[in-house]
């Protein structure tokens, strides 16, 4: 750590796990000397402050709560602790932050600003997710929710598999989880039979899966993942 004002990018577990498995020690110290925090949700983010370290005063604690209802005008005040020289901490819901995630708007501006910046090691189950998958590694794109017109969605989906065919490019996306069988269905009936897919649900939680077969192959197999958040990952 550092006297520089620093705005720390915390990440926490993607599921409901031991954090000494998914968090190094250092992101424990760094939490405790911390007194201002950007978070999305105020009362996980201090459900998750205690479980890293149960003497942290909570209610000594600052919170900004970010999202997507969050003015520019309000996520510019929330560097004013770096202004007055104490570095802030950036918590998202799960894994990340900044990463499919609000918080990029803080990064952003305090980029801008000159503020140090320094992202802490751990969890990112778009990472994972390849990581499992055994696709290509090394040329890959995360492309966030595709569209929930059914028109719009289905020419996205034909697209990021032409950009797979053409380039060997790994395609990585989301779906809001009650819809996620659906997608799986979409794809099978989209897509050619023999492009692969990986399904990575619950990553690092005990009911974790994370399984890659040939679309032909999900036909009429989809896991049950309704309501469950997962990755999908597209690839040859």
């Amino acid at each position: 750590m550092t006297n520089e004002p620093t705005l720390y990018l915390i990440p926490v577990p993607l599921a409901e796990v031991e954090h000494r498995t998914c968090l190094p020690e250092y992101n424990r110290e760094v939490v405790g000397s911390l007194k201002h925090f950007v978070v999305e949700n105020i009362r996980s983010a201090r459900r998750f402050l205690k479980a890293v370290d149960r003497s942290i005063d909570i209610n000594s604690l600052t919170f900004f709560e970010l999202n997507k209802h969050t003015s520019p005008e309000d996520v510019a005040a929330f560097l004013a602790p770096m202004r007055s020289g104490e570095s802030l901490g950036v918590i998202s819901e799960a894994g990340c932050p900044a990463v499919a995630d609000p918080g990029s708007d803080v990064v952003a501006l305090a980029q801008r600003e000159g503020y140090r910046v320094e992202p802490l090691v751990g969890p990112s189950s778009i990472l994972l997710a390849l990581m499992g998958s055994g696709f290509n590694g090394q040329r890959f794109a995360f492309l966030g929710y595709l569209p929930i017109d059914d028109a719009a969605r289905a020419q996205a989906i034909r697209d990021l598999e032409h950009r797979l065919l053409a380039t060997g490019e790994t395609q990585i996306f989301i779906e809001t989880p009650y819809r996620n069988e659906k997608l799986v269905e979409e794809l099978v009936r989209l897509c050619k039979p023999s492009t692969r897919l990986c399904i990575a649900s619950e990553v690092t939680s005990a009911n974790a899966l994370i399984q890659t077969r040939a679309l032909s192959q999900w036909r009429g197999h989809i896991p049950a993942i309704h309501k469950k958040p997962t990755i999908f990952v597209l690839g040859r």
